[in-house]
């Protein structure tokens, strides 16, 4: 056998072998969920003092509920919470997502088969169902994700905080040393504003209990609950803020791919990262709004994509913290410096030579501190780059990138882009980048 042959044959058959084992793997954790799955039942099948006749998972999962129903002359109640767990575990591989998916098709296709022993089945998850998924051979679901009749169900109302938190509120607004009313305006804005059709906003009922136990605003939801793939996910497809809120979406673009090929914008909106916040009409045809739902999930999330995408230097988180101090003193020098210290901390291969970078990067650094700040926030005249509102006070950015401050700080002027905001005490700043620099080069403060 000639040299280049050999080394073809050897290069061939460790791929192989690399493929061979690959599968071995995936078949390994789809046996140990199923193992894990298996014994559940069991428990369940001694619980209730019924003997298994079968070893098949799926089977033995038709079997139960039928044998249930025999046993006590009554239909059975189904509840199955986080349906497809092992898939979003595994939402950064492809072929794993779809080794677990196709298993679990076949445990919940019992459900169908066995539909005259059961009374009601009532199914939750991140992900809605699509045409060829998990529930395909289940084609008599309800699907209420975007139904407006059930819009305020899993959340607090306005009304319903203000009705049943009566004492809380009160507790809470005087250790404060404020009023209801302040307290409650900003609950809303930390907690407040999750939508599943648009129209109605719920609380986080997580995070609002919490609250009331702590009497602090903390980012109590986010960080109790947020998956470790998470970070993996937006690293490897380098998520930013434009991803996330640039467009519009209907709901047809939830329905149309499964979970782990869907735009990062459909699958933080299921996972509740991203909210509804509004709807327009495209001729016949509803799209939807997409924004952070509140203050804690901004923050949050703009944590997780500064350390996921941009990978600052250890010491950068402290600054991060200084932002919040800076802007609370409306000292705007010290935030850009704090700023520009936190930017020189993220190694030079990850910058681009994009405005749109560094607006983007710039948005996720002021969020992490905890600051309510909006991107391309629409006038009659245009989009301003970054609006902050703190303590009645605004603050309107114009990010330029090898042009000038003196261009970016005209371009507020011009475009009017503050006449929105008359009545408050306004701040544009205009920056420029220097790409070769990878940073903040200069910066015009001016006081409308």
């Amino acid at each position: 056998m000639k040299r280049d042959q050999k080394s073809r044959f050897i290069y061939f058959y460790i791929l192989f072998t690399n493929q061979f084992l690959y599968n071995r793997i995936i078949s390994h954790f789809t046996n140990i969920f199923e193992k894990s799955l298996n014994n559940t039942l069991d428990k369940l099948y001694k619980e209730y003092n019924i003997i298994p006749d079968i070893d098949d998972v799926p089977t033995k999962f038709g079997n139960l509920i039928e044998e249930l129903s025999k046993k006590y002359k009554e239909k059975t109640v189904i509840l199955i919470d986080e349906y497809e767990s092992p898939i979003l575990e595994h939402i950064n591989n492809k072929e794993k997502a779809e080794e677990f998916r196709a298993f679990l098709r076949e445990f919940y296709k019992k459900v169908k088969t066995k539909d005259e022993y059961i009374k009601f089945v009532f199914i939750t998850g991140i992900t809605k169902f699509t045409k060829t998924g998990v529930f395909s051979a289940l084609n008599n679901l309800n699907d209420i994700s975007l139904d407006t009749d059930y819009s305020q169900m899993l959340g607090y109302t306005q009304e319903e905080i203000e009705y049943y938190f009566v004492e809380y509120i009160e507790q809470t607004a005087k250790k404060f040393n404020i009023t209801k009313e302040e307290l409650l305006k900003e609950m809303k804005r930390y907690y407040n504003g999750f939508s599943f059709d648009g129209e109605h906003y719920v609380y986080n009922p997580f995070s609002i209990l919490k609250f009331f136990q702590k009497k602090k605003f903390q980012n109590y939801w986010f960080e109790s609950g947020s998956p470790s793939f998470l970070s993996k996910y937006i690293e490897d497809k380098k998520v930013t803020y434009e991803d996330l809120v640039k467009n519009t979406v209907s709901s047809d673009d939830f329905t149309t791919r499964e979970i782990e090929d869907a735009n990062a914008n459909i699958f933080f909106t299921q996972a509740g990262y991203l909210t509804f916040k509004g709807k327009e009409m495209y001729g016949f045809e509803e799209k939807y709004i997409l924004d952070y739902p509140n203050l804690e999930v901004k923050n949050s999330f703009s944590k997780l994509i500064l350390e996921s995408n941009y990978k600052p230097k250890e010491e950068a988180y402290e600054r991060v913290y200084e932002i919040y101090e800076k802007i609370e003193k409306n000292d705007i020098k010290g935030l850009i410096e704090e700023i520009k210290k936190i930017i020189s901390a993220i190694p030079y291969n990850l910058h681009k030579k994009e405005e749109k970078y560094y607006h983007s990067l710039i948005f996720t650094i002021i969020a992490s501190a905890g600051i309510d700040v909006k991107a391309e926030e629409l006038t009659n005249l245009g989009r301003s780059d970054l609006v902050i509102e703190f303590d009645e006070r605004i603050y309107l950015f114009e990010i330029k990138v090898d042009k000038s401050a003196i261009d970016a700080i005209n371009q507020i002027k011009e475009k009017k882009y503050y006449e929105k905001y008359r009545g408050k005490e306004i701040y544009i700043i205009g920056i420029n980048i220097n790409s070769e620099k990878r940073n903040i080069e200069n910066y015009i403060i001016e006081k409308i």
